[in-house]
């Protein structure tokens, strides 16, 4: 099969590679669309890889093309999207359902062969089946959608309160649906960037704040009559906007951190105190796991893109490249502020 193969830092190279093969317990499945997710950015670009050469790639949808030894539930040609992390199923923390924590989990994409590729082998319970009218496009951000999720889960969140979503990329935009769907009262999203903010409108915020504004602090408090936010969701991983999550915060509000800093983080000791003085809780979020594996997120989603409620929009795709563009496409985080939304890999 035809492949694109990181060899090096700033090394990809779209050449023929060897097609995995099936195995008890897995489906081969022929991949037509793989997502550009922000953690491939640095396996590529900044000596990220855990070994060479290797096939990055886990946000993706296909057709099952091959059923292995004591496979059931699963037919040639079912369309399905894959989830990537292979947890070990026997340390404490995979006994416990906790499967992101797991110590001595494998991952397709990174630890293995992944689906920047013709075909990608998978663990049978990996592959999550939908519907067939759903585009590969949509199907391949199964992955950021159940992020996005897990994230609401992690926080505990409860419908009918006052919510706000800092950060609009993919997954900003995925978390501000679900908490729509699950009953917010007011949702307010937060970005840098007016594109992303009227995508989010579209996409069902009743308000949108630009954090450029000297103003917006102010702005969005008087949204929630100055009592601040039920739940606040930080999808950026921003240390301005994980900052900013601690001023919107209400009195007990549910504050999860679903983005990851790349930088360090600090807080003036004012800043900190909202926690102890608003008695808010704080968590993070790590993946998008839940027993039984891979989760109700992964569930979720399925049956919501199936039904509509959880919508997709073209605007969510910055650009589209052909697999044999892979090197193209990654050129593109060489200046990441250039890229406004998901980079897509399509099988031709």
């Amino acid at each position: 099969m035809k492949a694109a193969v990181l060899h090096g830092n700033e090394d990809i190279r779209f050449e023929e590679w060897e097609t995995p093969r099936i195995r008890p317990g897995t489906v081969k499945v022929r991949v037509r669309a793989t997502g550009i997710c922000g953690s491939d950015v640095p396996r590529v670009l900044h000596h990220g890889a855990h070994f060479f050469p290797v096939v990055l790639g886990h946000e993706f949808s296909g057709d099952v093309t091959e059923i292995g030894e004591g496979v059931q539930g699963f037919a040639i040609g079912d369309t399905v999207s894959g989830a990537p992390l292979v947890p070990c199923m026997t340390c404490d923390d995979c006994q416990r359902g906790h499967y992101a924590l797991c110590k001595h989990y494998s991952f397709i994409g990174s630890r293995e062969q992944g689906s920047f590729a013709e075909y990608v082998v998978l663990p049978a319970r990996n592959a999550v089946k939908y519907d067939a009218s759903i585009p590969y496009e949509q199907a391949a951000m199964f992955e950021p959608s159940t992020v996005a999720l897990h994230g609401l889960l992690q926080a505990d969140y409860r419908g009918g309160g006052t919510v706000a979503v800092l950060g609009c990329g993919t997954i900003g935009i995925f978390t501000l649906q679900w908490a729509k769907i699950f009953g917010a009262k007011k949702l307010v999203a937060f970005d840098i960037d007016e594109s992303r903010l009227a995508l989010a409108k579209q996409m069902g915020a009743d308000e949108a704040v630009n954090t450029l504004s000297s103003e917006h602090l102010q702005q969005a408090l008087a949204l929630t009559g100055g009592a601040g936010f039920d739940s606040v969701l930080e999808t950026a991983g921003n240390p301005d906007t994980m900052r900013l999550a601690f001023e919107l915060a209400a009195n007990k509000a549910r504050v999860c951190f679903i983005g990851t800093p790349h930088t360090d983080l600090t807080f003036s000791p004012r800043q900190w105190e909202c926690m102890n003085r608003k008695e808010f809780t704080l968590t993070g979020s790590w993946m998008s796991y839940s027993a039984p594996f891979p989760g109700c997120e992964w569930d979720l989603t399925a049956h919501y893109f199936a039904t509509g409620a959880l919508r997709f929009d073209p605007a969510f795709i910055f650009r589209t490249f052909p697999l044999h563009q892979a090197a193209e496409a990654f050129a593109l985080y060489r200046e990441p502020a250039q890229v406004h939304g998901k980079v897509m890999l399509i099988n031709e």
